[in-house]
């Protein structure tokens, strides 16, 4: 499905949208969240939540991975919960550049990376993105848009300053600001 503008249209695609949680939103999974859609089909949607930090760090990671860090900066780089489901599953969310194994294009400026060679970015000082554990799911066709409907979220193009620039406790009233 092309990325469109959902203004309305409830076909369109949310691909490369944010989800900014309402303020009514009460479970703990999402309260206060902004999500990034990374895909979204007739089939459901795959998104990464971008503000809620892990109590871990990448060294930490790095370590179940038996890999070391190059330095204490990327060693003490956090890690982000980005979502309640694929709990055995690690993301790293990126700018494009250079080529990895299993990598999901989301626009021409953002990219999920699920292979181990994409942490040559951290080990070789290259920090240009986020490392996420587990993420969001709809599975059911039209799950997220009736959440939409339900005034759980609001959604919005994705604004680069909100993925990859705003301290993660910022992203949610960042968004909001943005939205107007």
């Amino acid at each position: 499905m092309e990325d469109t503008d959902p203004g309305g249209d409830p076909t369109a695609s949310l691909t490369n949208h944010l989800l900014i949680a309402m303020p009514s939103l009460s479970d703990p999974n999402f309260s206060q969240t902004v999500a990034l859609i990374c895909e979204h089909t007739d089939k459901g949607a795959l998104g990464i939540v971008l503000n809620k930090p892990l109590p871990m760090k990448l060294s930490d990671v790095l370590t179940q991975m038996k890999l070391e860090p190059t330095s204490d900066v990327i060693a003490e780089l956090p890690v982000l919960r980005g979502g309640p489901v694929n709990t055995d599953r690690g993301f790293v969310l990126h700018r494009p550049g250079g080529k990895w194994d299993h990598t999901h294009k989301v626009s021409d400026s953002i990219q999920v990376t699920t292979s181990r060679d994409v942490l040559a970015l951290w080990l070789g000082g290259k920090a240009n993105g986020r490392v996420l554990l587990r993420s969001v799911r709809w599975l059911e066709s039209g799950q997220l848009e009736r959440e939409m409907r339900e005034n759980a979220w609001l959604s919005m193009p994705v604004d680069s300053r909100v993925v990859f620039e705003l301290p993660f406790e910022e992203r949610w009233t960042g968004a909001w600001r943005l939205m107007g």
